[in-house]
């Protein structure tokens, strides 16, 4: 069998290009064999830029090629459902952006897909296996802060295009399925249970209708996730992990760099100490952690029940504040 798992990236994204794609080409056990277009000069373009071996004029082809085992969907969010069952009935494994979709029943259907094909399915949430989140993780469990009580966000970034599908409400577009995903992802992660209840605020872009600025609070039975995410506010991200006996606090939680160490500053009742470290590309190794797990039949970083059950919060958060808008309803 061939070591490293073929991947074809599915659409020349942004994220893909910038990103995955770069990424995966250095990882151990993944290989970027072709990419699809529905514009086959923009798919050429983008294969000689980055060196990928083939380039298809339509997403059909890729799904098509014997020789691709994988599909990495970056797609706009309204197409990662129908296209990612469209992959697991050609037998590809489909590693799924973030979010998996428009809706929990969605992510449903796409668990009927995963069962009836055998395929491996997940949800690109590479913060998962990045080795400071892993790290944080290891020290809430440990006990050694004592029992987690919040986990704090500030999520932001400005970007008001009309042209962008995160601008469209009928395509999953807004700031809470973009990024409000992350505080709960990784909340979840964290106290590793779900929240009782929710409750959320949202403010929307009076020409666009999708939420410009979203506050949600989380109650989970041991303590709450606060965050705000916004598209219309300067660039700006923080988490503050608080313990009953210290917390952690991380500078860049979701954006982490690849050309230069991460740190964590770890509070331990009041004495603080950094922790680096050394310099990695999350995007590799999610796709390392997916590859491995296509060879070896052990769970993809963030299988499709947890996928579900992020959704589920995120209905309620817009349940809570009464919008509907980002499904154009």
């Amino acid at each position: 069998m061939h070591k490293k798992v073929r991947w074809g990236i599915l659409s020349t994204a942004k994220i893909a290009r910038e990103k995955v794609i770069p990424a995966m080409q250095r990882g151990e056990l993944s290989e970027v064999t072709a990419i699809a277009s529905r514009d086959a000069e923009r798919a050429a373009a983008t294969a000689r830029e980055l060196d990928v071996p083939r380039a298809y004029g339509s997403y059909e082809e890729l799904l098509n090629a014997s020789d691709v085992e994988a599909i990495y969907n970056p797609l706009p969010n309204h197409l990662h459902v129908p296209w990612s069952i469209r992959a697991a009935r050609a037998g590809k494994h489909v590693l799924c952006e973030k979010p998996i979709g428009l809706s929990a029943a969605e992510g449903q259907e796409l668990i009927a897909a995963r069962d009836a094909t055998g395929v491996k399915i997940g949800e690109a949430f590479m913060v998962r296996t990045h080795p400071q989140w892993i790290r944080v993780r290891e020290l809430v469990r440990s006990g050694e802060l004592g029992e987690l009580r919040s986990f704090v966000c500030a999520f932001s970034y400005f970007k008001r295009d009309f042209n962008d599908y995160r601008s469209k409400a009928e395509l999953g577009g807004g700031g809470l399925l973009d990024i409000g995903c992350y505080p709960i992802q990784l909340s979840r992660f964290l106290f590793e249970t779900e929240p009782v209840r929710v409750a959320g605020i949202v403010n929307l872009d009076p020409d666009m209708g999708v939420d410009r600025l979203t506050s949600g609070i989380l109650e989970f039975p041991s303590g709450h996730c606060a965050f705000t995410c916004g598209t219309q506010m300067a660039v700006n991200q923080r988490v503050q992990v608080i313990c009953t006996k210290g917390g952690v606090e991380l500078d860049t939680p979701v954006n982490a760099p690849n050309d230069r160490p991460c740190r964590i500053v770890v509070n331990r009742n009041g004495a603080y100490e950094a922790e680096e470290f050394p310099i990695c590309d999350q995007y590799r190794i999610q796709g390392d952690c997916f590859s491995r797990a296509i060879r070896t039949g052990e769970d993809v970083p963030t299988p499709l029940e947890d996928s579900v059950r992020n959704m589920r919060v995120i209905e309620q958060l817009f349940q809570s504040a009464g919008a509907s808008a980002r499904m154009g309803a």
